[in-house]
């Protein structure tokens, strides 16, 4: 039987049972590499672009201005004449040579899309009085970073609901849904809560940082169970079991933001302190 030869260390010829090892090279970690733009000799990235009207409205058919239109160069220092011609490699009245034949500039069902290869009217376009006004031109990066900015407050609205106790959800619930909160599960409430901060989270992330919001839900709960009394005409608050009042509301103030404004007086902490412990 023949001897089963292994290799051995470079350097090393005298040891036969010594197996050569390989060294183990890393997989380099690929890299985005961001695609290498085109441009014009003036720094216009070429590229195609689309248009909406602002409105939001989808005509079968409107046309804009595409001729007797005027843009002040402050760089020239006077104002230049603009018409969009198809036959003419810029928009500029004053640097087209020949003939002048005009186009139309429509847009269809509210779009209007324009190829990278016809720059002159895109840069019209940019410089155009209706821009902004009439019409927008669709920026996909701009979408995009509004949308990564819309999903990340949705996620900090979330996850402040999920750790959000149960007082603090009842009042920014209460919000929202009136006195049903009070016959509400806690499941109930919970699920609600949730579905309302990813609904609104800006304006659900603005409510759990008003310290108002909780203020008028312990002046809504005490009214509620029995521990004071708001009036008929909405103007004065009392205890309940007393009579004894406590405040008055301004004039064209709501009561119990009035109320909530109130208990952060020295005299109206006393008794929110007072009412937050017969509460629980």
């Amino acid at each position: 039987m023949a001897k089963k030869q292994t290799k051995a260390y470079a350097g090393d010829p005298g040891d036969e049972h010594v197996e050569k090892i390989a060294p183990v090279m890393e997989t380099p970690k690929p890299t985005r590499v961001e695609p290498k733009s085109q441009k014009t000799n003036d720094g216009w990235k070429i590229q195609d672009r689309t248009y909406l009207l602002t409105d939001g409205s989808k005509p079968l058919s409107k046309s804009i201005k595409s001729a007797g239109i005027y843009h002040f160069d402050e760089n020239l220092g006077y104002e230049r004449e603009m018409k969009y011609c198809e036959n003419q490699k810029t928009h500029f009245v004053d640097e087209m040579k020949g003939e002048m034949r005009l186009s139309h500039i429509v847009f269809r069902a509210g779009v209007l899309f324009v190829p990278k290869n016809k720059v002159t009217l895109q840069k019209l376009l940019a410089l155009h009085p209706y821009n902004g006004k009439v019409f927008y031109e669709l920026k996909p990066q701009k979408i995009a970073e509004f949308e990564v900015e819309s999903i990340e407050i949705e996620i900090e609205a979330l996850n402040a609901a999920q750790a959000l106790d149960i007082d603090m959800a009842e009042a920014v619930m209460r919000v929202e849904l009136g006195s049903r909160v009070t016959k509400m599960s806690s499941k109930e409430l919970k699920r609600d809560l949730l579905l309302y901060a990813k609904r609104n989270p800006s304006l659900f992330l603005e409510l759990i940082n008003d310290e108002n919001v909780h203020l008028r839900n312990i002046g809504i709960r005490a009214t509620e169970m029995g521990l004071l009394k708001l009036s008929q005409d909405q103007r004065t608050f009392s205890w309940k079991d007393t009579n004894r009042k406590l405040m008055n509301v301004p004039f064209d103030e709501h009561p119990y933001s009035a109320l909530a404004a109130w208990f952060k007086t020295d005299e109206g902490m006393e008794i929110f302190t007072n009412i937050e412990k017969r509460l629980k």
